[in-house]
């Protein structure tokens, strides 16, 4: 299941154990909204690995700023709350799922 941020505390609470893939998303970009569904199909896959959050940069610039979020949607893995790998853009779920094999692997 995606959760979604309503909060700096709860940003932080979030990412700052496990495994942890931010989302971070406008509602008025394309892009993120193809990703939404994508995005809870993975997470079902992930269940129990990966926590998969969503962060919109529109209520929460400060954080989209703290982690240096130029464009959306911007997805960036974390590790016990440090993050590990970023990338920007929309992917369909194999390259998705591909992209975070590779993360978890960095985050090992």
């Amino acid at each position: 299941m995606v959760k979604y941020v309503e909060s700096i505390d709860q940003f932080k609470e979030y990412v700052g154990k496990g495994n942890v893939l931010v989302d971070f998303f406008a509602e008025w970009c394309g892009p993120c909204k193809m990703l939404t569904p994508v995005l809870e199909s993975v997470s079902k896959k992930v269940e129990g690995k990966v926590e998969i959050v969503k962060c919109d940069i529109d209520k929460f610039p400060d954080i989209a700023s703290a982690f240096k979020v130029m464009s959306v949607p911007t997805l960036i893995y974390f590790k016990d709350g440090k993050g590990v790998t970023a990338m920007s853009g929309y992917l369909p779920e194999p390259q998705l799922m591909a992209w975070l094999d590779e993360a978890e692997k960095k985050a090992a």
